[in-house]
């Protein structure tokens, strides 16, 4: 199986099957950065990431929104000065799939794409 930052999210459908806890285990070691919480009843992968400034943390959101747009699954983005928090969970399903796995891994990326 190809990494997960070369791997592209499915299209999903409403009823579609949520990550199962052991799915989560197995693919958490990927991702070590990011932890699920639950907010509203809803399961999501959140990641805080830090910057110099507002301008290089706004930035860093429109890296994500390209590829975002570009896999058609789209994530909550908090931009503040010096930091942003990224939060994926898949919208149909109310909950994680692991489209949401494959879009923080991408995150990460994108974030190492970025570092000195």
């Amino acid at each position: 199986m190809s990494s997960l930052t070369e791997q592209s999210c499915e299209a999903c459908r409403a009823g579609a099957p949520h990550l199962t806890d052991a799915e989560f285990a197995a693919m958490q070691g990927d991702i070590p950065e990011w932890s699920r919480v639950v907010i509203d009843g809803v399961a999501r992968l959140e990641r805080q990431y830090r910057f110099a400034n507002f301008v290089d943390a706004l930035g860093f959101a429109n890296l994500v929104g390209e590829e975002a747009e570009a896999e058609g699954h789209h994530p909550a983005l908090l931009v503040e000065w010096g930091k942003i928090r990224v939060s994926w969970w898949t919208h149909k399903i109310g909950g994680l799939h692991r489209n949401d796995i494959i879009m923080a891994a991408k995150t990460d990326a994108l974030f190492v794409g970025l570092e000195p």
